[in-house]
């Protein structure tokens, strides 16, 4: 068994940032049957680097995130009907609203960036981490030649 002594817990292991960009896998994720919430937070969890052991909070330590089948993700509750996203100017009176019906309508894959975007730190590394998830409806070969891992979602996300 090792011994701590106040030294060792004072010192802390940074990793290089080029070490961080070379290390970056890609997922490929269905959404088929999951639901919006448990997605997001998959793919936010991943766009940050949460699950690397060299995970830092002021670096970018992320991997590259492909999402195909928008279209078909669970929208639990009410949320249809009652979800209504806000888009604002900044003239008076100009606030606009959309349902997220309609959303779903005209684009699947940007309610799905707005719920990942919601989730992600509200810092400046947040516009680098969403310009790695790549989210389409319906199945896309576009990324196949880097070759991504296909990401098993749990069965309790999947439920």
């Amino acid at each position: 068994m090792q011994q701590f002594t106040k030294t060792d817990l004072n010192k802390t292991l940074y990793v290089k940032q080029a070490l961080a960009d070379t290390g970056r896998v890609w997922h490929q994720i269905d959404a088929t049957g999951i639901s919006i919430g448990r997605l997001s937070v998959i793919v936010a969890n991943l766009l940050s680097g949460k699950g690397k052991v060299s995970n830092c909070d002021f670096w970018d330590m992320g991997d590259f995130v492909v999402v195909n089948n928008t279209e078909k993700m669970l929208i639990t509750g009410n949320k249809l009907i009652d979800k209504e996203y806000y888009t604002y100017s900044g003239y008076k009176g100009n606030l606009k609203t959309t349902a997220l019906k309609d959303m779903m309508r005209k684009d699947p894959s940007n309610v799905l960036r707005l719920a990942v975007k919601g989730m992600l730190a509200k810092n400046k590394l947040r516009a680098k981490r969403l310009m790695r998830l790549k989210s389409f409806v319906g199945t896309s070969t576009k990324f196949d030649y880097m070759k991504p891992k296909q990401f098993i979602v749990p069965a309790k996300a999947a439920a």
